[in-house]
């Protein structure tokens, strides 16, 4: 029997999206800048989830265009089914760089312009500046590496850029976003064929089970 983290990698069809109150979120332009960074850098590279946000822009503007209208039960579905008909999502933006566009201006164009720190265990990371809310960083985890066993006291994404990890029984590859919440308490794993590099946003400190972890918290402000 092959071993799960043994699979081959491969640019596969992106599997875990975006839920829909975080669209809708991002559509209404409630998210703070590091979730809407993360949103924007998914959609760049999901089409499924792209087309629904463009749903989104479109019904708040079918409504913001109707001052009289009222949203009823069935409204947003009916409005939804509509879009449906013909509806396109843009054309994904084909970048030859392991960083998708949203993500440029904070750290340029390749991989080779991130400034790394050591973090423990072989775990890098370097945090984006965004503004306050919530923190965007980049990690990148060794291949073969577990990070440790974690919950959380609010709600953390993470996107992954290059690579991929497991977690309990889900892959997460290029492009796929995990969301984990207080009720989450886990330990993702990298593949072992390549280093993991994701981007990772949280609104609230992380909550580690052993105490070295807790003390590495305090120095690498996660």
């Amino acid at each position: 029997m092959t071993d799960k983290h043994e699979r081959p990698m491969t640019e596969a069809t992106i599997k875990h999206h975006l839920d829909e109150a975080t669209l809708l979120a991002y559509a209404a332009g409630t998210l703070p800048e590091a979730f809407n960074l993360i949103v924007a850098t998914h959609l760049s590279l999901c089409d499924t989830c792209r087309a629904s946000a463009q749903a989104y822009d479109a019904v708040g503007g079918a409504l913001l265009d109707d001052d009289s209208a009222a949203m009823t039960a069935g409204s947003l579905d009916q409005i939804l089914a509509q879009l449906d008909n013909g509806f396109d999502a843009p054309a994904r933006h084909v970048s030859t760089s392991d960083i998708p566009t949203p993500l440029h201006s904070y750290i340029g164009d390749d991989l080779e312009s991130i400034r790394w720190r050591p973090v423990g265990m072989g775990v890098k990371q370097a945090i984006l500046r965004t503004s306050k809310g919530a923190t965007a960083r980049l990690l990148s985890i060794p291949a073969g590496a577990a990070m440790p066993d974690h919950g959380h006291h609010g709600t953390e994404m993470t996107l992954v850029l290059k690579g991929a990890f497991q977690d309990d029984d889900a892959y997460f590859g290029r492009g796929d976003i995990e969301i984990a919440d207080s009720d989450v308490q886990h330990i993702p794993v990298a593949d072992i064929h390549e280093d993991c590099i994701c981007l990772a946003v949280t609104d609230a400190p992380l909550r580690f089970q052993g105490i070295l972890p807790r003390i590495w918290q305090k120095f690498v402000r996660i």
